[in-house]
């Protein structure tokens, strides 16, 4: 299947990844199924990896993706997003797609390397652990 994912509980990371020609079907599905999974957390940050995705999504398919993010939002929210997208082509449309998901994440950023995306991650994941942490202490 081209589109997969894996849970990292603990650190609350889904890691998913699109892999040969994928259908927009197969990425709809994908959030419908994390939407039921007894794994998904109601809190998560996603590593996106678009590095064997061949293909190129359309904008009216991306705002879809964006709408499907939105449906899932009562079940899990998200924090932060990085995406993997090394070709040009891919790269430009996901940066384009940051806009329209934006609204569903507290941040998005899209890198051109697995590493560039991991290391943002993982900062952006302590940075909101602290801003929860701070929001917390003046509520208790």
């Amino acid at each position: 299947m081209p589109v997969t994912y894996a849970i990292d509980v603990p650190r609350a990371i889904i890691r998913t990844r699109c892999t040969g020609r994928t259908l927009l079907a197969e990425v709809l599905n994908h959030f419908r199924e994390l939407a039921q999974d007894p794994a998904c957390p109601d809190r998560l940050s996603v590593l996106l990896d678009l590095s064997q995705m061949s293909g190129l999504p359309q904008s009216s398919q991306l705002h879809l993706v964006a709408d499907a993010i939105r449906a899932v939002n009562h079940r899990v929210q998200f924090d932060a997003c990085a995406v993997i997208a090394p070709q040009d082509a891919v790269f430009g449309m996901l940066r384009m797609f940051s806009v329209f998901a934006e609204p569903y994440f507290n941040s998005i950023s899209v890198f051109r390397t697995a590493k560039e995306a991991e290391s943002w991650l993982a900062e952006e994941c302590e940075r909101l652990a602290v801003l929860r942490h701070q929001r917390s202490d003046r509520v208790g």
